[in-house]
């Protein structure tokens, strides 16, 4: 995943050299160009990882080392997500070949969607940042009158209309543009076909109670430490409002809530359920869920974040609000600003408003000590255990019952093999291991039967061994596999 990041920027240095800038200046820009692009990936570990890889300016096996790297990089370039970078503005002024530098700058950008974690917001980023670059080394020096308007090359739109165009339809994120406003649709006649009538809005599901809820943690595989943490603070509020209509006073204590554990333990999973649990016992109004990291908190310059994480917070006002691998708002004057901000808006909204915060157990430690406000809201810390393995293929099965697969024994043999031969380190996917599998093997699954005529509905359903990576055996590989039998029937279970 990193060797394109690599490659691209060894080309940037090349042709920083060709057109008279530093190749070192020139591969610094792209370094914190790629990690600006690409902090909004999801997780953030994984990016961090192929990024300090393709980079060489952290040990990728280093995990902290990687994350620490990423996030002072990505905090550094976010200044070019608007403007050129300082080589590319001397070049443009200078009269250089800046057409060529920005291409090769552009070139390490999009090299950043085969980094780890890509999301539809790290693309957007990708879009945005190559049309600002490329868009500089064409700009006109003098700004345009208003007699001629702007330059046609100039327009971002423009700029980004062939290659984030063929990005994106690669990515397969592009979609067909609508005919132009006013125009026919038909290409005979002039008036256009009149608007449909817009469907009726579903109506909303009917909220869950308490005890809907609390089943629905309880059937959730493992966690039972983070169940018994849940309960709990569902009885004290409980408690609590018996104690209020009895005419006692209460102590005040803080909903807010610290999430640690590796990743797919299902913190995302439980955090959305105690918003509904909240909203149930009548402590939030509307219990939804906003889910953030850091890049959705900290903006380009000192001053923007504030207004920034104040915007978050007011979405999430009535709801909770979940900061995923939260750490990483140490560190820098960024981060601080965002933490600042949101111990404002807990104290303006501690009423209706409860925040989660989650990610690695030691680094989330640092992240609640750097700041008073935060050790005194966040006194609860629910602990994810790592899934054992049986949880694990627990997991599997549901998943693939839950999408009308089953998971026969030879497939499971195999998946425990693999699960075995896993190390267990902090990048470990647990919940997300087995989906990722179980993906890959739907796909083989896919490969394998594609030229089935009238597959059986046991064909269609069952994952087998191979699909999950075993070496396919002479008792798998059957010559009539196209023809619609089982590969295993007899003449006379088919039939004539």
């Amino acid at each position: 995943m990193s060797a394109q990041l690599t490659r691209a920027l060894d080309t940037l240095a090349e042709v920083a050299r060709a057109v008279g800038v530093d190749p070192q200046e020139a591969r610094r820009e792209g370094v914190l160009l790629a990690a600006t692009v690409a902090e909004s990936a999801s997780p953030l570990y994984e990016a961090a990882r192929s990024w300090a890889a393709g980079t060489g300016l952290a040990d990728p096996t280093d995990l902290d080392s990687s994350v620490a790297a990423f996030v002072d990089a990505a905090s550094a370039g976010r200044r070019w997500r608007a403007a050129p970078t300082e080589s590319l503005a001397r070049l443009r002024a200078g009269g250089g070949d800046a057409t060529s530098y920005a291409a090769a700058l552009v070139t390490v950008i999009e090299s950043c969607t085969t980094l780890g974690g890509l999301t539809p917001r790290v693309t957007d980023n990708i879009m945005a940042v190559a049309a600002t670059q490329r868009g500089a080394a064409t700009a006109p020096t003098a700004a345009p009158s208003a007699a001629t308007g702007p330059a046609g090359p100039a327009d971002p739109a423009a700029l980004r209309a062939d290659s984030v165009a063929a990005m994106l339809e690669a990515l397969g994120r592009l979609e067909p543009a609508p005919p132009p406003t006013g125009s026919p649709t038909t290409g005979t006649g002039s008036e256009p076909e009149p608007e449909p009538e817009p469907e009726p809005e579903p109506e909303p599901e009917p909220e869950k109670t308490v005890e809907e809820l609390l089943a629905e943690l309880d059937a959730l595989i493992g966690l039972d430490a983070v169940k018994q943490v849940v309960r709990q603070q569902v009885a004290m509020l409980r408690v609590e409002a018996k104690r209020e209509a009895a005419g006692m006073r209460n102590p005040s204590i803080t909903r807010h809530l610290v999430f640690v554990g590796n990743p797919g333990t299902g913190k995302t999973t439980v955090a959305r359920m105690v918003g509904g649990i909240y909203r149930a016992l009548g402590l939030l109004e509307q219990g939804h869920l906003v889910e953030v990291d850091r890049s959705e908190l900290v903006a380009g310059f000192l001053g923007q974040t504030a207004v920034k994480t104040a915007e978050v917070c007011a979405k999430a006002v009535g709801g909770v609000l979940f900061i995923d691998e939260a750490y990483s708002l140490t560190g820098d004057q960024y981060g601080a600003e965002a933490v600042n901000t949101l111990v404002k808006e807990m104290e303006d909204h501690r009423g209706d408003l409860v925040v989660i915060v989650a990610g690695y157990p030691d680094p989330m430690v640092a992240f609640v000590a750097q700041n008073p406000g935060l050790s005194s809201r966040f006194r609860t810390t629910v602990e994810f255990a790592d899934y054992t393995d049986a949880e694990v293929i627990s997991i599997l099965h549901k998943l693939a019952a839950d999408a009308d697969y089953d998971v026969t024994a030879a497939a499971e043999e195999v998946f425990r093999e693999v699960l075995a031969a896993a190390p267990r380190t902090m990048a470990f996917g647990n919940g997300r291991f087995a989906r990722n599998l179980l993906e890959e093997a739907i796909g083989q699954q896919a490969l394998r039967i594609q030229d089935v005529e009238e597959p059986t509905d046991a064909q269609l359903r069952d994952l087998e061994a191979t699909d999950f990576g075993a070496e396919p055996t002479p008792d798998t590989v059957h010559d009539d596999a196209h023809d619609g039998t089982r590969p295993d029937a007899t003449p006379e279970e088919d039939g004539p």
